[in-house]
């Protein structure tokens, strides 16, 4: 269960945002890390960095942003550590982003994310330890915000 200290900083990772299900994921996980003491930056690609700053433009709950590129460059240069990642896969690409940072990560609590129709079978594709939440969700996010409120130790019934 995380805690709710200042100290703690995590890593959002975003894949391709093809499937609708992330963002809103997305934003509620920020919501969350912010809520519970966690400074946080959620690094993806540009498509879906446009998609976040257009759903929250004051950035209420995003906070800071990056491409996963600039994130790696950091982690890889000692400039950026974190204590938790939190990477989102619906792809197979998605896995690799994910094993990456868990790469750069060792000693960082990690959970993946899977979503999407085929989320069970990409799912199959995690070769690196962590924590896993799978849910084919798409448009819905309700069944994947349980899980996460489960396994992140967030009091579903306040949200």
């Amino acid at each position: 269960m995380m805690t709710d200290t200042d100290t703690n900083k995590a890593l959002i990772v975003l894949g391709c945002p093809e499937v609708p299900v992330q963002n809103a994921i997305a934003i509620y996980t920020a919501y969350q890390l912010k809520n519970h003491g966690y400074s946080f930056l959620i690094a993806g690609n540009p498509a879906v960095m446009k998609l976040l700053m257009t759903s929250d433009p004051e950035k209420h709950y995003i906070g800071k942003m990056t491409t996963l590129e600039k994130a790696v460059e950091e982690i890889t240069s000692g400039d950026a550590t974190y204590d938790l990642c939190i990477a989102f896969a619906h792809s197979d690409a998605g896995i690799s982003y994910a094993a990456t940072m868990k790469y750069l990560l060792p000693s960082a609590r990690f959970i993946t994310i899977v979503f999407g129709r085929e989320a069970e079978n990409i799912s199959k594709l995690i070769e690196y330890e962590g924590e896993q939440i799978v849910e084919v969700a798409v448009h819905n996010p309700m069944q994947l915000r349980k899980k996460m409120n489960e396994v992140l130790g967030w009091d579903a019934s306040k949200n």
